[in-house]
């Protein structure tokens, strides 16, 4: 059965893109080609894209990695999978799965770097913990772990979204999180990075191994 959670995210995910591009003033997608520009991930790499939501980072993935490398995509809500699946259907280095970013249904070392693009602050305090843990655990030595979130956003009205979004995500925890992200981050990766997106409007933090 699903959750309530899913049922919101896979109603939402009709409605996704149009909120992170108004979010992020990233209507040209550049962020997400920024992002894949950052990974230092040869042809023939293994990326999985945690959280992937409908996707829209997932050509950007397949391009940098190319035909004999391969890109997973991990998300919950199978709406969100369904969208994704629209946008990638004649890349054939792409893998979707349905599961839980708490508990990855992948080998250890299995991956050289790992994504999550405007979804981890919605983890919930748990799940995010043991997110944290697996990512370490199937990113292979000398990994990086790529986190785009959201700065605050300057317009009344997506404002009003990111909040919203914030309080089925639990605003409360959320905001703890940002208090002290990089602290936590740093225990469980030997160096962590924040760089700003072109717009300014999203960061990303690089978590090396």
């Amino acid at each position: 059965m699903r959750s309530a959670r899913q049922i919101y995210y896979d109603g939402f995910s009709t409605l996704y893109d149009r909120f992170v591009a108004m979010h992020s003033g990233d209507g040209q997608r550049s962020v997400r080609e920024f992002l894949a520009g950052l990974l230092a991930v040869a042809r023939g790499g293994a990326v999985l894209d945690l959280c992937t939501g409908t996707g829209a980072l997932l050509p950007y993935l397949a391009d940098k990695v190319g035909p004999s490398g391969r890109v997973a995509a991990l998300d919950f809500s199978m709406g969100m999978l369904r969208q994704g699946r629209r946008k990638t259907m004649e890349l054939s280095n792409i893998l979707l799965v349905q599961g839980d970013a708490g508990s990855l249904p992948f080998s250890a070392g299995s991956f050289d770097a790992v994504t999550c693009s405007h979804a981890f602050y919605e983890l919930k305090g748990e799940t995010r913990e043991h997110a944290l843990q697996e990512i370490g655990r199937v990113l292979a030595p000398g990994g990086i772990f790529f986190m785009m979130e959201h700065d605050l956003p300057e317009s009344p009205l997506i404002r009003v979204l990111f909040y919203i979004r914030l309080a089925v995500a639990g605003a409360g925890r959320v905001r703890g999180f940002l208090r002290q992200e990089r602290a936590l981050l740093e225990r469980h990766f030997s160096s962590v990075e924040k760089v700003l997106s072109p717009t300014g409007r999203s960061k990303v933090m690089l978590c090396k191994k």
